[in-house]
């Protein structure tokens, strides 16, 4: 029996313009600044030492570790209270988590760092709104892409893998990780780039749907 549903947060909950624009355009600014670079060439620069990491590896989600590696004299909390006003949830999410929080019990699991969520969940009042709230990198010392990561989460939450079913908009992450786990998992494609999967979903209102029809099999 399905007992709880775990979300993603950028790309699934939360529209991703505040954190693309934290990474791409902030950061970037802010070194060209301390180097007294054009804004392109800093751009170009601080793309090729993240992709030099990868999103693979924890240190990819932490702001503390690029600030220091760049030079940038900028507290990271400061950093993301300035640009907190560009958060903005999708247009279906309260109505979805309010109507599927009424039967079971709902998590976030998070790639994003501790920093991210716990200004991210404030602002936008989602620490009210779910039960827990892990971040795959601080709390598990691991990204979403090791399948361990959601086994861990069951153990803690003391239930089964086919007790929870969980939703984001990574494939590797969000769908393939967890079904490694034993989880029943939806790929969340907004741009409707993947099709002849049963389990993608264009929005959470979608999602949704689904749920309500496992609960009627």
């Amino acid at each position: 029996m399905l007992k709880v549903i775990s979300f993603d947060m950028d790309g699934t909950l939360i529209k991703k313009d505040y954190v693309d624009h934290v990474w791409l355009e902030a950061i970037p600014e802010l070194y060209a600044r301390k180097k007294d670079m054009e804004i392109e060439d800093a751009k170009e620069y601080v793309m090729n030492e993240y992709l030099k990491v990868g999103e693979a590896a924890i240190e990819w989600y932490d702001i503390k570790y690029w600030l220091e590696k760049f030079g940038i004299d900028c507290e990271w909390k400061e950093l993301l209270e300035n640009h907190a006003g560009m958060l903005e949830l999708y247009p279906e999410v309260d109505e979805v988590i309010e109507n599927l929080g009424e039967e079971y019990e709902l998590i976030i699991t998070s790639n994003a760092a501790r920093e991210f969520i716990e200004v991210e969940s404030r602002v936008l009042g989602l620490d009210r709104k779910f039960r827990h709230i892990f971040s795959a990198v601080t709390d598990f010392g691991n990204t979403k892409k090791e399948s361990d990561v959601y086994r861990k989460i069951c153990s803690i939450l003391g239930v089964e893998s086919n007790e929870i079913v969980h939703v984001g908009d990574n494939w590797e992450f969000d769908y393939v990780a967890p079904r490694k786990a034993g989880i029943r998992a939806f790929y969340l494609d907004r741009d409707d780039s993947r099709g002849g999967t049963k389990e993608v979903v264009k929005n959470l209102k979608e999602f949704e749907e689904r749920i309500r029809l496992l609960k009627n099999k």
